[in-house]
């Protein structure tokens, strides 16, 4: 059991998340990337995402045939990088704040497929998972055109296993939607914080939902509990998975590669600054470790979670880490953003990001919505509330004395953040029915 008093005194940033305030935690443990070079090497080696980046490059022809959509990348599951200055100069008038550089929208949001940042992870998961299957049986080789997947004899193949995964909403439609695509009898367990919407979606693709009152945490266990009491199924686990996490470090080689296409440096002169809203871990630690492998001490990773439930903030900030739970500080670990919903973190990447991640940002549910209709406003662009969740990042940067002080304490002097790239990481909203995304801009919370 925490000691949350003895927590608080500590680092008053834990009153104020205790109260449930929008703040900042900085990281204290973070550390140059020298410095965490051997430890990261020995725990996910950049051989292991050269393997990803590989393995997705193989599966592309199936994915291009099985799915249209992504045509024009080839078969590879990728989103826009775009500029969003109307958004930048809005939230600089709405909130008195001042937003240095270049503010961009990276739009996982709209990701084929699956239209989330879960597209990267559970979809890379699901797909490693097949490939092992298939080449045990002798269905398919390294060196095959991997379109031949899309066949009715392989869908019979993969027909005779199980993928399970827990979830609150889009890791779900990932997972469903291509182990669907590929053959595979799906079961999902749904926590109770997931939208109906999603849970319908699911259906319609022959996937089998299973719902639960509890919170994501009893998904997971539930989920796990009756995949090991079947020899044929798979678990997805978004707790601990090396798997999902590799999928998702992947996304910062296609992030450099967009920077590049622009023209954008990014070096000691010209940083970047990145702002992922964060549920359990798994896609925004898989990025940031991407990030850092890549951009070293020049890219500054921040998460961003709801005030109920910062669960990996709690979880880094205790030392805790799996064991914390946001309920131990009196909070309620409800939100309306449902793809945040984890009153407890993941074991695995609260430990990997421990030294690398630079702080974490708190934001409270209203905030959310208005943010929404900021961007929708502004840009004509719609992402999830959750995904909204970004935007307390450059917000709040300059305005918040903890994020000012990380700022001066690693030279971020106003010349150099004239010169950044500041990127809200929108993590979900494609595949958002109309009806849905007009009850989302018409809430109002206090």
């Amino acid at each position: 059991m925490i000691d949350v008093q003895a927590a608080i005194a500590a680092n008053p940033a834990l009153g104020r998340v205790a109260r449930a305030e929008e703040t900042v935690w900085i990281n204290p443990l973070y550390l140059p990337v020298e410095m965490t070079d051997g430890l990261c090497q020995l725990v996910v080696p950049d051989a292991a995402i050269d393997d990803a980046e590989a393995r997705l490059a193989r599966f592309a022809p199936f994915i291009r045939r099985r799915f249209p959509e992504t045509e024009p990348t080839g078969g590879l599951i990728e989103s826009p990088l775009e500029d969003i200055p109307r958004m930048q100069q809005a939230l600089e008038r709405e909130y008195h704040c001042t937003i240095p550089g270049r503010l961009m929208l990276k739009m996982d949001s709209h990701l084929a497929i699956a239209g989330s940042v879960k597209a990267r992870g559970g979809i890379y998961e699901v797909l490693k998972h097949a490939e092992d299957l298939a080449i045990a049986a002798g269905k398919l080789s390294l060196t095959d055109d991997y379109a031949r997947l899309d066949s009715e004899e392989m869908r019979a193949f993969f027909r005779q296993y199980t993928v399970q995964v827990g979830s609150t909403g889009n890791l779900g439609m990932s997972i469903g939607i291509m182990s669907a695509a590929l053959g595979f009898q799906v079961k999902v367990h749904m926590s109770a914080e997931a939208k109906q919407w999603k849970k319908d979606l699911l259906r319609s693709h022959g996937v089998e939902v299973l719902e639960y009152s509890g919170d994501y945490s009893k998904a997971v266990a539930e989920g796990r509990a009756n995949s090991e009491q079947d020899p044929m199924s798979y678990f997805v686990d978004d707790e601990k998975s090396v798997d999902l996490f590799l999928g998702y470090a992947v996304a910062a080689r296609r992030l450099k590669k967009q920077l590049d296409d622009r023209g954008i440096v990014v070096d000691a002169e010209h940083p970047l600054i990145v702002y992922l809203p964060t549920g359990v871990g798994g896609a925004p630690g898989g990025i940031t470790y991407g990030l850092k492998r890549l951009f070293k001490n020049n890219v500054h990773c921040f998460l961003v979670e709801p005030t109920q439930c910062p669960s990996v903030l709690l979880g880094m900030a205790t030392r805790q880490y799996e064991k914390a739970n946001v309920r131990d500080f009196g909070l309620s670990g409800k939100t309306h953003a449902d793809g945040l919903a984890c009153a407890s973190p993941s074991s695995f990447v609260t430990r990997v990001l421990g030294n690398l991640v630079s702080g974490d940002f708190t934001v409270a549910d209203a905030k959310l919505y208005d943010y929404l209709r900021l961007l929708d406003s502004s840009e004509g662009k719609r992402i999830e509330p959750s995904s909204c969740a970004a935007f307390a990042g450059p917000r709040g940067l300059l305005t918040l004395p903890g994020s000012r002080d990380y700022c001066a304490a690693h030279d971020l002097t106003e010349q150099v953040l004239n010169n950044s790239v500041q990127i809200a990481w929108a993590t979900g909203g494609r595949l958002v029915p109309a009806e849905i995304w007009d009850q989302y801009l018409a809430t109002v919370l206090d």
